[in-house]
């Protein structure tokens, strides 16, 4: 059998999984850029049913990981994630010269 291509097929180490299944919900979950609100968007759970799938789904020791990730540093609601979005804005903001 040969390749049906000239161009190689890049591969991912840790591909997104299919929109909506509980693998997806639980890679959603883990990644800090996409909110409970686009979560529940896509796949109907509000932040509690995503909580109680985690919760059924991960090892203990991991649940508590996530939480604690969730909770401090991560920005898993719009409103937190445009907040920290504006103060990194303004910190970036170069002053401006002349003054």
């Amino acid at each position: 059998m040969g390749k049906t291509e000239n161009w190689p097929a890049t591969r991912k180490k840790h591909p997104e999984p299919s929109g909506g299944s509980v693998d997806w919900i639980i890679w959603a979950a883990w990644a800090d850029r996409i909110t409970f609100e686009e979560i529940y968007q896509i796949s109907g759970l509000a932040e509690p049913a995503v909580i109680r799938l985690m919760r059924r789904n991960l090892k203990p020791g991991s649940f508590r990981c996530w939480r604690k990730r969730v909770n401090t540093k991560s920005i898993k609601h719009r409103k937190r994630f445009e907040r920290a979005r504006k103060l990194s804005n303004r910190k970036i903001a170069l002053p401006e010269e002349g003054t």
